[in-house]
């Protein structure tokens, strides 16, 4: 959604630079048909084009106005296109919505100068639903829903918006051509489900695959050099082990039996027909035919799209998903991206709401860009400092969807917390993951939210390099370091560790994991003894970390925001300030980089990554590509707490 924003912005822009600048071409020469006549002249007024103004935009008319035009007819179907609306809609009478829903849920928009997938925002979903349910006139939504990714914590926010949309009195039908596990979950928060014919349901149950690249390191004649605090503290084990450890194995098992169990709950609870017995029936069944699934009570009728809306009866008219900006709120938005008015913030006493997404890293990392993407402790600890120091700030949610990453990036975030709590109430909404770094930067708030199926916890720290020598002698490259002093070339050379230095970076990894167990137990208020039995690096669901005193309550975004409400005493219909905020011209064209996979300490990252890609799953080479550039961040900071999940869950 962020992407077709700004590529409509560049060409709105360029349009409006374009009728704006001195010495504008002349105006065009006005067509004229082959006998000289005006083609429009014998047609009538209605059906005739209005002249051009003199002024403006090459004898065009307004610039502002042909822009707007442009933007306008880029939304309508051609003419060989499905109508926008049926024959008898009539906007204010009652009328069903038409949406279209399908792609990857994430907690923001993304951005990419090489475009690529949109994401749709979970809260922004949220959010489309609760303006809708506005307009009187609007009597449901038909969601057209296409393939869809989201994960079992986000499953649940959406869920939890589409149940409050048909509490409000609202229909809400939904229509697939086939559904798999999540996709399914989100069909049955509809009161009515139509499946295409010969379309099929897969609710095969969670699955969890971990990937492993030893193989790959020994291939290339790559040494993993890799420490850990903790029994639990696996992060290492996809390289330096050729399968999962014991205690991988029962920490991946625990978290299959949470996501077994939400799936199941969530099944019964949409389709109260199904017992739990009976929805594990089907789980092992895993696939079934629209026919199979209609008998099975998954859906509550077989149709076409086009027979499924005439079946309801009713008018309708496409509905976006984004709302459309009018014209004045669509040059205030154009105007915002290119600084000519600042970002608007709430003047009133209000909450804020902090987005702490992607790996913690050193640094400024990419600025508000980046932000998107990863947490950079001089980026994040700043847009901290500023809330705390602003009175109209009453309370401050931060929601963490990371597997941490760099310990000292961590610390100095954890600092800017504590001192930010000092001020207002902080309370933290974990999304997916908060593990490791992840859960160290929420470990001081005032109250911590977790999802049931959310992994947090992986209290541990791990360090470590990757040490090339022998895969460069393969090729002729040797190398010999040189130094003065006992620990000179500790991280100059490319083999492994010697047991003396072996023995310094240990004691470096207790040292950081001591203070990150300090942290904690201050933060959660948890004898040190009590602490130590839940860290050892474990991944827990938040339903365990609950339960062992980690997080306060189990719920989500919305949960967290009213807490933070009640807590700051700010009345529920203020709005919101949010960081990130949206996209400005001087965030695009100021510091862009990214993390450089190919460098890791002169292993081609890059041939690994074209193994990966051979494979037929997308999902693992993308697992593998962020599993190097994670250990990429290794050449710079050696201990981290990071929990490093290579695993494709499903």
């Amino acid at each position: 959604m962020m992407k077709r924003s700004l590529v409509l912005v560049a060409a709105a822009a360029g349009l409006v630079h374009l009728g704006g600048c001195k010495g504008a071409p002349a105006p065009l020469p006005k067509p004229s048909a082959p006998d000289g006549d005006d083609p429009w002249a014998s047609a009538p007024a209605a059906d005739r084009p209005a002249a051009p103004a003199a002024a403006g935009l090459g004898g065009f008319g307004d610039p502002m106005a042909l822009v707007r035009n442009v933007v306008e007819n880029l939304q309508h179907p051609g003419p060989y296109e499905a109508p926008d609306s049926s024959p008898g809609f009539v906007a204010s009478a009652p009328h069903l919505g038409v949406m279209t829903i399908g792609g990857r849920f994430a907690e923001l928009e993304s951005f990419s100068w090489t475009g690529g997938d949109d994401a749709i925002v979970v809260r922004g979903f949220g959010e489309r639903l609760a303006a809708l349910a506005g307009d009187d006139a609007l009597t449901g939504l038909l969601l057209r829903v296409d393939d869809v990714e989201a994960s079992l914590p986000d499953l649940v926010e959406l869920r939890a918006a589409m149940a409050t949309w048909r509490a409000a009195g609202k229909h809400l039908y939904c229509h697939a051509e086939s559904a798999s596990n999540a996709g399914y979950l989100f069909l049955a928060g509809c009161e009515k489900v139509a499946l295409a014919p010969t379309g099929q349901i897969t609710l095969s149950g969670p699955s969890a695959m971990p990937v492993h690249l030893k193989g790959l390191l020994d291939r290339l004649g790559v040494t993993a050099d890799f420490l850990h605090v903790g029994a639990y503290k696996g992060a290492a084990e996809p390289l330096t082990r050729d399968r999962p450890s014991k205690e991988m194995e029962e920490v991946l098992g625990a978290i299959l039996d949470q996501h077994y169990r939400t799936m199941v709950d969530m099944v019964v609870a949409s389709r109260p027909a199904l017992t739990a017995d009976g929805v594990a029936a089907i789980i092992d069944h895993a696939l079934l035919s629209a026919d199979e699934a209609l008998t099975a009570g998954l859906v509550d009728e077989i149709a076409t799209f086009e027979q499924f809306v005439e079946h309801l009866a009713q008018p309708w008219t496409r509905v976006p998903l984004e709302a459309k900006p009018d014209g004045s709120a669509g040059m205030m938005k154009l105007a915002q991206f290119f600084g000519a008015v600042p970002s608007l913030r709430p003047t009133g006493d209000h909450v804020a709401l902090v987005y702490a997404v992607g790996d913690v890293v050193d640094g400024g990392g990419d600025g508000i860009i980046g932000a998107r993407a990863e947490i950079a402790s001089r980026t994040l600890v700043p847009v901290l400092r500023v809330l705390a120091a602003d009175p109209a700030v009453k309370a401050v949610v931060v929601r963490i969807d990371s597997g941490g990453g760099s310990a000292l990036a961590s610390e100095q975030i954890w600092h800017a917390m504590t001192e930010l709590k000092q001020r207002k109430p902080v309370v933290v909404s974990m999304s997916d993951v908060a593990a490791s770094g992840g859960y160290y930067i929420a470990a001081g708030a005032t109250k911590i939210f977790a999802q049931p199926d959310t992994l947090t916890g992986s209290i541990g720290v791990v360090g470590g390099k990757l040490a090339p020598g022998a895969a460069l002698a393969k090729v002729g490259v040797t190398t010999f370091p040189m130094g003065r002093g006992k620990r000179a070339t500790m991280f100059a050379s490319l083999g492994p560790w010697t047991a003396d230095e072996r023995a310094a970076v240990q004691a470096s990894m207790d040292s950081i994991y001591g203070v990150f167990l300090d942290r904690v137990a201050a933060g959660r208020n948890l004898p040190r003894p009590a602490l130590e039995a839940v860290a050892a690096g474990r991944v827990w669901t938040g339903t365990q970390a609950k339960a062992n005193g980690l997080v306060d309550e189990l719920g989500g975004l919305n949960e967290a925001l009213a807490s933070a409400r009640a807590l700051g005493q700010v009345d529920a219909s203020t709005a919101l300030e949010v960081y990130p905020p949206t996209i400005t011209l001087r965030d695009v064209i100021g510091r862009i980089g990214d993390v450089d996979v190919a460098a890791l300490g002169g292993v081609s990252a890059q041939r690994a990554l074209i193994e990966a890609a051979a494979l037929t799953s997308p999902a693992v080479a993308e697992i593998v590509e962020h599993t190097l550039a994670q250990l990429a961040r290794f050449a710079d900071e050696r201990v981290q707490a990071v929990a490093i999940l290579p695993v494709v869950f499903r």
